[in-house]
């Protein structure tokens, strides 16, 4: 599956433009997935600006604790989607996690799988 996941108030507390706590099992989960085969996208408002890399700032932040992503704001290279060009945010996925939807909390998505 392909999973879009948000960064600020679901992988970490929210704190912007500052990193924030990892929140409680969302990187063991991240890698399960991972380890499951599952491709990532990092799906996030976060941009890099002239005075501060804040989306490279988290890509890292993952990248430090062991989740990799398949694409950041971006269709997966190859799938079906991406040779659409289109620019956006919206981005394809099976599963969308956000700390806006239904289910925020990440024991609870770690038990839908």
């Amino acid at each position: 599956m392909i999973i879009a996941v948000d960064f600020d108030g679901t992988i970490v507390e929210d704190r912007f433009p500052n990193i924030g706590e990892p929140i409680a099992d969302a990187f063991d989960t991240l890698l399960f997935f991972m380890s499951q085969g599952h491709k990532l996208i990092l799906w996030t408002c976060r941009e890099d600006t002239p005075g501060r890399k804040y989306l490279s700032e988290a890509v890292e932040f993952c990248r430090a604790r062991g989740v990799e992503f398949e694409a950041v704001n971006e269709n997966i290279h190859g799938h079906p989607f991406s040779h659409l060009g289109a620019k956006g945010r919206k981005v394809y996925a099976d599963v969308y996690i956000d700390d806006r939807s239904q289910y925020p909390l990440w024991e609870m998505i770690g038990d839908l799988f």
